[in-house]
């Protein structure tokens, strides 16, 4: 990893473009397309709970792993009080739990109690979970290895905050957790057993090795050295709620996915000129087979914070 004290992009000012600030808003739309989005993966469970085993994972990794992982990133902007907006914090926190129940594991309020971190100390050496550990970097170095790191990144994002930066548990915590355990419960009892895994399967699929999973790498992987935050403008935004516009969504956090196209239309002079992705599976596929690439390849900054932790 790269340590570096200084973020190499300064934050874009807002008193150069005030039309963003109108995009500061919550998305109108965000809440009927989660739940259409839960109604569709509970149509599924129903679907799928007559289905041999071999055709339930191939349309767990196929649909519902499109599916999940698209929910798990609208439970990414809902952590950012999208939804209803910051006057009404706790709206946000319990739709983002609603969100998480086709998941199949408790998400959304872990997510968001570490996300905070991801923000405000970016690359942040022992309070960004985001950074891989020395371990991950040291044994994934190979291309089968970093294959296998991939296909074992939802482990990797569950448990590194425990290793990394272990907080206690809240109460929302505790309530999305047993929150997602009822609905696990009641799917049981309703259709059986199939339904559960194929919600699960989705996730740790749709999580694992699977193209909109690119977003994971494109994110911040230095695919240029000093560059650590990546945009993509490519068409599967349409089912990430825009997660591939992420040097925008890093600049201004409080925009929901739905508008930040337009930051980079207000201010195309300062986006289009930084390096950018085109494809994610390309960017899957240079992560494997480029030797300068894998768990390493991030900036890694020292920390006040951090320092006083240790």
């Amino acid at each position: 990893m790269i340590t570096n004290t200084h973020h190499p992009h300064p934050q874009i000012s807002i008193s150069n473009y005030p039309a963003i600030k109108a995009l500061m808003r919550p998305d109108p739309h965000l809440k009927w397309t989660v739940t259409g989005m839960v109604l569709v993966q509970l149509l599924a469970c129903w679907l799928v709970r007559g289905l041999a085993w071999r055709w339930l994972f191939f349309w767990a990794y196929a649909f519902g792993g499109c599916v999940n992982h698209s929910l798990t990133l609208a439970i990414h902007d809902i952590s950012h009080n999208t939804a209803f907006g910051t006057g009404r914090a706790a709206h946000n926190r319990w739709f983002a739990i609603f969100a998480n129940l086709p998941v199949g594991l408790p998400y959304a309020a872990s997510f968001k109690k570490y996300h905070v971190d991801h923000h405000r100390y970016l690359g942040g050496d022992g309070l960004d979970v985001d950074i891989p550990t020395r371990f991950e970097g040291w044994l994934f170095c190979t291309p089968a290895r970093k294959l296998l790191w991939l296909v074992l990144q939802p482990f990797f994002y569950a448990l590194r905050p425990l290793c990394v930066h272990p907080k206690a548990m809240t109460r929302m915590e505790l309530c999305n957790a047993l929150v997602q355990l009822s609905a696990n419960a009641a799917i049981y009892a309703l259709w059986g057993l199939k339904p559960v895994v194929y919600l699960l399967a989705g996730s740790l699929l749709g999580l694992g090795l699977h193209p909109i999973s690119g977003h994971f790498v494109a994110e911040h992987y230095m695919f240029l050295k000093g560059h650590e935050t990546y945009s993509y403008y490519g068409p599967l935004n349409w089912i990430t709620f825009n997660v591939g516009y992420h040097m925008e969504h890093h600049d201004f956090p409080s925009i929901p996915g739905c508008n930040l196209p337009l930051v980079r239309k207000i201010a195309p002079e300062y986006y289009d000129h930084l390096p950018q992705h085109h494809s994610w599976v390309k960017v899957l596929w240079d992560f494997v087979f480029d030797d300068s690439l894998g768990p390493f390849a991030r900036v890694k900054r020292v920390c006040k914070l951090a320092e006083n932790r240790l």
